[in-house]
């Protein structure tokens, strides 16, 4: 089943009154289908940012369309646009955005509270998801009482919980020491694995990507190369990725 379907991207930034343009994202084509778990890399202003901005409805495109479950985001206008990224978006920050005033569970189950799931619901969601994630034990704990690796994974329980068509994540574990990286990262293919989540993830590490079943990469605006993990080993891929980014200029980290 296809969740993401993307046409003829183009993102221009500039001055439509004859200032300097510079073009983002330059006519990309892609589709991610259900339950894959895929990394999008290249160098610093290749336009992965962009891309993940435009995709998540952050950002408007220039020209080109982005279909989720089959319906045009780019079409979308309020409240409808704010109600579809509710329910079909998980987000994952790098900052984590959990708020130190609630627990980290009334963090996590907060988007099915607003949307007045019922509690039974609430309940056998959050077990399910934080006992795969780890942090069932810590729920109670408010966000400045844990590591920041036990606050990533919070925070990706938030993002699943909801049971969205897409999670969308930016740099998830940029702001995390190795050992919790690896944490986040293994949650997160257990739940792509076990819950089918589809997972779209950017990244600048050579080690994150690692754990994704696909990786693309951009370079000055256009879909460079990609390359699809299945039977390698995640050494391997890991040497794979690197092998295309020492080609392209992008960042490297040592895998452990």
């Amino acid at each position: 089943m296809e969740v993401l379907n993307i046409r003829n991207l183009k993102k221009v930034y500039g001055s439509r009154f004859g200032g300097v343009k510079y073009t983002a994202l330059d006519n990309i084509d892609l589709k991610i289908n259900q339950g894959e778990f895929v990394g999008i890399m290249g160098p610093s202003g290749s336009g992965k940012t962009t891309f993940l901005n435009v995709i998540s409805t952050i950002d408007k495109p220039t020209s080109g369309s982005v279909f989720i479950d089959g319906k045009d985001v780019t079409k979308l206008r309020e409240p409808h646009l704010s109600q579809f990224r509710r329910e079909k978006l998980g987000f994952i920050f790098q900052d984590f955005n959990l708020l130190d005033n609630m627990t980290l569970k009334e963090n996590i189950v907060l988007p099915l509270a607003l949307s007045k799931t019922p509690y039974s619901t609430i309940e056998q969601r959050l077990s399910d998801i934080t006992k795969k994630l780890g942090i069932n034990e810590i729920l109670n704990k408010h966000p400045y009482e844990v590591s920041g690796g036990q606050k990533q994974r919070a925070a990706a329980a938030r993002a699943i919980i909801s049971n969205p068509s897409l999670v969308l994540g930016d740099e998830p574990t940029g702001a995390l020491d190795s050992k919790s990286s690896k944490e986040l990262l293994s949650a997160l293919q257990n739940l792509n694995d076990n819950n089918n989540a589809t997972i779209l993830m950017v990244t600048h590490d050579s080690f994150a990507a690692s754990y994704c079943k696909r990786v693309i990469f951009i370079k000055d605006g256009k879909l460079f190369n990609e390359i699809y993990k299945g039977d390698m080993s995640r050494k391997d891929f890991y040497q794979r990725i690197l092998k295309i980014l020492s080609v392209i200029g992008g960042d490297s980290d040592d895998i452990g």
